[in-house]
Formats: C-alpha cells, sequence, structure tokens
C-alpha cells in the first residue's frame, strides 16, 4: 500500500465538542471540533478518510499522522480555522485529500488551480 494518497474529499461531516481530551501517539490534545472528510481515490476506487481535528488554544500539537493500513489520516489545526475550513469544503470543487507518509508535515486539503477572479462576482446596479 503507498505511502502517498491523493484523493477527492465526496463528503465531510461537522462534529462540534464541548471539549474532549483524547491521547493521540502520546501527546494528549484538547478538541474543540472534528471536520471528518472522506472520498475515493481515483485509480484504486479505494475509499480514504481525512479527520482534521480542531484544537482549544492551549492544546498541544502533534504532528499529522497517516495510517496506511486503516486509509486514513489526521492533521490538527486552531478551532479559529474551523469556519474558514469548512467554507472551503462548501464551496470549492474538486477538494483533493493529501495524505502523506512520507512528509506528515505535508498532510493537507487542497483546491486545484483556478483563475485569478473566479469567486463571487457583483453585478452592477
Amino acid at each position: 500500500m503507498s505511502n502517498v494518497v491523493i484523493f477527492e474529499i465526496k463528503q465531510y461531516m461537522v462534529i462540534w465538542r464541548q471539549l474532549e481530551n483524547r491521547d493521540f501517539n502520546g501527546t494528549n490534545i484538547q478538541i474543540r471540533g472534528i471536520v471528518r472528510c472522506s472520498g475515493v481515490e481515483p485509480k484504486s476506487s479505494e475509499n480514504y478518510a481525512l479527520d482534521v481535528m480542531f484544537l482549544a488554544p492551549d492544546s498541544p500539537f502533534p504532528a499529522p499522522l497517516f495510517e496506511p493500513d486503516n486509509k486514513k489520516g489526521y492533521m490538527f489545526m486552531p478551532i479559529s480555522d474551523l469556519s474558514a475550513f469548512v467554507d472551503i469544503l462548501r464551496n470549492e470543487s474538486p477538494i483533493y485529500g493529501h495524505l502523506r507518509g512520507d512528509k506528515p508535515e505535508w498532510t493537507s486539503v487542497t483546491t486545484t488551480q483556478e483563475p485569478v477572479g473566479e469567486g463571487e462576482r457583483q453585478t452592477g446596479s
């Protein structure tokens, strides 16, 4: 199984937490929200998932992780970034999850290249 997977995110789920303390590979993190992104890797048609954990301001941040056998990755962001992250998922397409076992710090969510000015356009009144 490859140590690098790029999959198209087809669904996401937002999970809010009051405050969940969880041991993640020896780091005690404080989770306030999770965005679970899932989809299909086009070459293999295998399902993959990326849990983006949004952490409390005083929480330590572990390194991203990809578990190839479970077809799942994890990355960690501050809770203040949750709204912007969900906004991208709602408004952009296609979106890809990059699971990187070779360079975990490159675990990411990306759009494709778009022309400048592609966003919302206002019409004259």
